[in-house]
């Protein structure tokens, strides 16, 4: 059997392993129509939630809000807060009210801190939140500011924290810290005085990376502005700032764009990285408004000076949010001297004593991946009324697994190929190719097999886990041959001829948070197979059936792949005694982020019912109950599970 596609020793060189983006790297945003920007909120929307496990959202149980400790002024109060946004783990703060305003509603403003050194509490030259907090209530607003994870009075986590196995569920400092912010709202939509219509978020640096990721998943945040964020040359610095999946053909610019068309101001700096503000990511990022009609919605202020939220750029806000939430522009706006309460009249633990059933460290996240753990067993379909909805909230009709993998199914005009070989041997025909996307410059050395004939053919796809080369392929391709099929016989990425004989192939990794930018090699993996179904189903003389066979590791990336690609009308996958429960194997081998907080296996296979479907060499560990739940809740499928490996006539069947 062939193994090579190229006679020289090469390898692909495939763009994939010379590229990599990362929170450095200088982003443009291409141009948008309408259409397109739907597809690319809407993208932008699914990836956030889902990076940070929050797709769909958690139960919102009680928040059981705690204020208390009210100082009150001439013409404003400044209370202590504490809530729970997930049970166990509270969200910490200062709510400052209006003082006069007992028979009106009022705006609420949510405002998440940055890194600054004291947090919440900060008040110097360079950040007052406090400051914020009493000037917005003095001009007749509510505004609750409140602790980042690991910064004053929330201590159940530290502040930077990462650990794969975890992102496998979107657990991370982000998600949790997002999920925060979407209970800091309805915290204050609680409030009584406060008009649900106008809810403002604002914050600086990390904060600032906060308020518009928050407002791409919150629509009740009806004015915004983001500080010194904002920027085509750096995407935050912070774990805190890089989830997993959230910028996966996209930067910040894009994410602050789904603001629109509600009111938005971009603060910036000259001396920091929002210095291009004015003439590079306003431009672009208003482009976006104006699809709305609404260029006047968007405004920016530039001020000179280092990372900040000073008084300058508070009082650039203070006017923003006075025309837009209090419909009173005052162009004239200055923020009046204000005294802030000492450190420990502003704290809410200021001994350390949390509350009880309050869950630190590993507890908690042992908690919170459980509660997941449930969320998931909840909405796994049971039969067709339950896969019904499931498929339609939960996976979007199976677009869900695709963003979070990061593919996309080529269309035949978007395909570069190249022919590198055609024989004869015998009585078929080899033929030697690299096939990819114009898009990707990703190239995947792959070899037909087909009868010299001009009928229409069936065709097999076999992906191997290690690679084309490798000797369990023959009897496949024997097999599939001698049943009147064609097959097509892939290198997936890094494998076989993506190195050449003299250097193994790699990928970059010097940016750090690379699954924040980078598709996963897991992912490209996955990627490999769809284009060889594109492949495929754009050759005149192969437009029969397409079935994928995977084998080794590759059974895992050929079920991805056909609950992506409807395309493909059946697949067999070789489990290769993979422990679905070990997260630390699922890193070592299959690493997606949020993988599991999606439902991994038991999700894909729902979503290739009813096609026929085949799971073999399957670890005796793996309890596959609600695998199998997951695809008989379609009625008439062909569902075929085993711990041995069959025969080569097995996995490819009379499909």
């Amino acid at each position: 059997m062939a193994s090579r596609v190229f006679d020289q020793p090469l390898g692909a060189q495939d763009r994939r392993l010379e590229v990599e983006h990362h929170t450095d790297t200088i982003f443009m945003m291409p141009p948008y129509d309408m259409d397109s920007w739907k597809e690319a909120k809407e993208t932008i929307r699914i990836r956030m939630l889902a990076g940070c496990g929050l797709w769909p959202l958690p139960e919102k149980t009680p928040l059981n809000a705690k204020i208390f400790g009210r100082v009150q002024y001439d013409d404003y109060s400044v209370e202590k807060v504490y809530f729970e946004s997930h049970p166990g783990f509270y969200v910490t703060g200062n709510l400052y009210r209006p003082v006069g305003k007992d028979d009106a509603k009022v705006p609420g403003v949510v405002m998440p801190h940055g890194h600054w050194e004291h947090g919440r509490l900060e008040d110097t030259d360079t950040c007052s939140v406090p400051g914020r907090g009493i000037t917005l209530a003095r001009m007749g607003m509510t505004a609750f500011t409140y602790d980042m994870v690991g910064y004053v009075d929330s201590q159940q986590l530290e502040h930077r924290w990462r650990d794969q196995k975890e992102l496998l569920w979107g657990l991370h400092p982000f998600g949790l810290q997002l999920w925060s912010s979407i209970r800091a709202i309805d915290f204050i939509l609680s409030l009584p005085e406060v008009d649900p219509a106008r809810i403002g978020c604002t914050g600086a640096s990390g904060g600032g990376t906060q308020t518009f990721a928050l407002t791409s998943v919150d629509n009740r945040v009806t004015v915004s502005a983001p500080v010194n964020m904002i920027s085509s040359t750096m995407q935050g610095g912070c774990i805190c700032e890089n989830a997993p999946l959230i910028r996966l053909g996209y930067s910040n610019m894009e994410i602050g764009a789904t603001m629109a068309p509600r009111p938005m101001m971009m603060i910036a700096a000259t001396g920091d990285w929002t210095a291009e503000t004015p003439r590079i990511e306003y431009p672009a990022i208003k482009s976006i408004y104006e699809l709305y009609g609404a260029g006047g919605n968007i405004e920016t202020h530039q001020v000179d000076a280092g990372h900040n939220y000073n008084k300058e750029s508070r009082e650039a806000v203070y006017r923003f949010f006075a025309k837009h939430l209090l419909g009173t522009p005052q162009p004239d706006l200055v923020e009046v001297p204000f005294q802030v309460e000492p450190e420990a009249a502003l704290r809410v633990f200021p001994d350390k004593q949390l509350p009880r059933g309050a869950l630190t460290g590993d507890k908690l996240k042992a908690k919170l991946i459980a509660s997941t753990e449930k969320k998931i067993e909840a909405i796994l379909p049971k039969d067709e009324k339950s896969y019904a909805s499931f498929v339609k909230d939960f996976t979007l009709d199976g677009t869900l697994l695709a963003d979070v993998l990061g593919v996309r199914q080529p269309e035949a005009s978007e395909l570069a190929v190249e022919r590198f070989g055609f024989d004869e041997p015998g009585g078929n025909v080899v033929e030697r190719w690299v096939i990819g996307s114009k898009e990707l410059g990703d190239r995947v050395p792959a070899i037909l097999y087909r009868a010299r004939n001009e009928e229409r053919l069936d065709t097999v796809i076999v992906v191997n886990g290690e690679g084309k080369a490798a000797k369990s392929n023959q009897e496949i391709v024997d097999q599939t041959l001698s049943s009147g099929r064609a097959a097509l016989v892939i290198d997936a990425f890094l494998l076989g001829e993506h190195s050449s004989p003299f250097a193994t192939a790699e990928r970059l990794h010097k940016g750090g948070f690379h699954d924040t930018f980078n598709v996963t090699d897991t992912g490209c993996r996955v990627q490999d197979v769809l284009t060889a179904v594109a492949f495929v189903k754009a050759r005149r003389d192969l437009t029969g059936r397409i079935g994928v066979v995977g084998l080794g590791d590759g059974g895992m990336w050929s079920l991805f792949a056909a609950a992506v690609s409807k395309d493909i009308a059946w697949v067999t996958a070789d489990m290769n005694q993979f422990d679905l429960s070990d997260d630390a194997a699922w890193v070592e081998r299959f690493y997606i982020p949020s993988i599991r907080s999606l439902g991994d296996v038991a999700t894909a296979v729902a979503l290739i019912a009813p096609r026929p479907l085949s799971l073999v060499n399957i670890n005796k560990k793996s309890h596959i109950d609600a695998v199998e739940r997951a695809y008989n809740s379609v009625k008439g499928g062909s569902w075929w599970a085993r711990e041995g490996m069959p025969t080569a006539e097995s996995l490819i069947g009379a499909r």
